[in-house]
């Protein structure tokens, strides 16, 4: 989430939550937990970058189910960094789990994809 962060193999990389009322959703978490925002120019319409008062740091993503994250369930998703991400996905269907997107992104652009462990619980593979 932040340009300071480490993608470091196993650390947690970002928190995004995808919904269709991105605009609503960001005004909530902006009343509730007193987060800033900022918005991403998505083409068309505008993803938030969720921030810490006063510093600007950003914690969070709140994104609408649009384009590339159209097939994005509305869960707080959390992204977790992997050396290799075929290799990842390889072992998540090997073991049980389910592929609930393609590998996403190109070479700097964050490739990702999200999965579904064998209890059902869904998380963000990123790329280093």
């Amino acid at each position: 989430m932040s340009d300071e962060m480490t993608m470091v193999p196993g650390k947690l990389v970002g928190f995004d939550l995808t919904v269709p009322d991105a605009d609503g959703i960001r005004d909530f978490y902006k009343a509730v937990i007193g987060w800033d925002s900022a918005g991403m120019d998505m083409g068309g319409y505008e993803d938030y970058f969720m921030n810490l008062p006063g510093t600007g740091e950003t914690v969070a993503g709140v994104c609408h189910t649009r384009g590339s994250n159209a097939d994005l369930p509305p869960v707080w998703m959390v992204y977790v960094a992997v050396a290799d991400i075929e290799a990842s996905l390889t072992s998540v269907t090997n073991l049980g789990g389910k592929a609930l997107t393609p590998i996403k992104g190109g070479p700097g652009d964050g490739r990702y994809c999200v999965i579904q462990d064998p209890a059902g619980a869904i998380l963000a593979l990123m790329a280093v």
